[in-house]
């Protein structure tokens, strides 16, 4: 059993607590949400990211909203839950788990009609707790599933973070590295910085740190370099949004590097939870890529880029096709890949 040394996301005395992931690695702070506006807050701008830690704190979110509303009468009550689930689906279009998550809601509600408010809040409250253990057991078993692909000595790139800091448990590809380790495998791991926002270098490097991982960060350009080196014996990462061929959203800059790996045949891993799958949608060009705010890329160090008239693409994620991808492990178990 892998055992964290943080909690991302945890139900405290009635409220949301969240790790402020903005705020590290220069500082390790919480935000307290008690609304279910400061949850919609916490999500578009970052303070919790990662698709399944993204569905969890919606989850919550609705809970919250009910309580806050739950002296309403049963119409007004209904309608303010209504624009609270909208308020909240608004805040990233590409993580399905976070409509996955307003969807268990939503139906939970619309199956409780005859229900009174204060009743629904209990409820809803429940379901949240229930999503929340759910991501728990899924990531447990992904890394479980996971870490039978791991060599028993292995170099790892990972990009992004797909560890406990996007999920309510240890993690997705994280997760399969934590439960390796935990299994006497000796284990390094290089971290891509993940530009703009750096989830990597800030995050997934303070994380693998923490649990005691022999990690080394470097610059997004330097992956093919390792990759062409033969110093990297796999690549694992974790995903937003799956389509129902397996081609998958995921932080921009996944697709280049699972080009990468197939070039210098590196095989290339995806893990993450059932809810991230969207069988709604045949492949992926149908994945809704959210574009992000210019401040994001201009912003270099401690100075900015200023030069009058540049345009700025700030995609957050980009999308891989299946055809790359040599596995996807789940918490059901792992799925082939159509990379030959």
């Amino acid at each position: 059993m892998v055992r964290l040394k943080f909690e991302t996301l945890r139900w405290t005395r009635g409220r949301l607590r969240l790790i402020d992931q903005r705020k590290l690695p220069q500082q390790f702070v919480y935000l307290d949400c008690d609304d279910h506006k400061k949850v919609a807050y916490a999500i578009k701008n970052l303070v919790v990211r990662g698709a399944p830690a993204i569905g969890v704190a919606a989850g919550y979110g609705m809970a919250l909203a009910a309580r806050e509303y739950r002296d309403l009468k049963r119409e007004s009550f209904f309608k303010k839950m209504k624009t609270a689930s909208e308020t909240l689906a608004s805040t990233r279009p590409t993580a399905v788990n976070l409509f996955w998550a307003l969807n268990r809601q939503d139906k939970l509600m619309e199956g409780n009609l005859d229900k009174t408010p204060s009743e629904i809040f209990k409820l809803l409250l429940k379901e949240a707790l229930q999503i929340h253990e759910e991501d728990r057991q899924m990531c447990q078993a992904i890394g479980e599933h996971g870490s039978k692909l791991v060599p028993q000595k292995a170099t790892i790139l990972t990009h992004c973070n797909a560890g406990a800091l996007a999920t309510g448990g240890i993690g997705t590809a994280l997760g399969v590295i934590y439960t390796a380790v935990s299994k006497g495998k000796k284990i390094k791991v290089f971290a891509d910085e993940t530009r703009p926002v750096l989830q990597g270098a800030r995050l997934t490097a303070w994380e693998l740190r923490k649990q005691g991982i022999d990690t080394t960060l470097i610059c997004d350009n330097m992956a093919g370099s390792l990759l062409a080196a033969g110093e990297i014996a796999l690549v694992i990462v974790g995903a937003d949004r799956i389509a129902k061929n397996l081609d998958f959203a995921n932080k921009i800059g996944t697709y280049p590097l699972a080009v990468l790996a197939k070039e210098h045949k590196a095989p290339f891993y995806v893990a993450a939870p059932s809810s991230t799958f969207d069988k709604s949608i045949p492949n992926g060009s149908k994945i809704v890529i959210e574009q992000r705010e210019e401040s994001e890329v201009l912003q270099s160090g401690k100075g900015k880029i200023n030069i009058r008239g540049l345009k700025v693409y700030n995609p957050a994620f980009d999308v891989t096709p299946a055809s790359l991808v040599s596995a996807v492990i789940t918490e059901k178990g792992i799925i082939r890949g159509k990379r030959k």
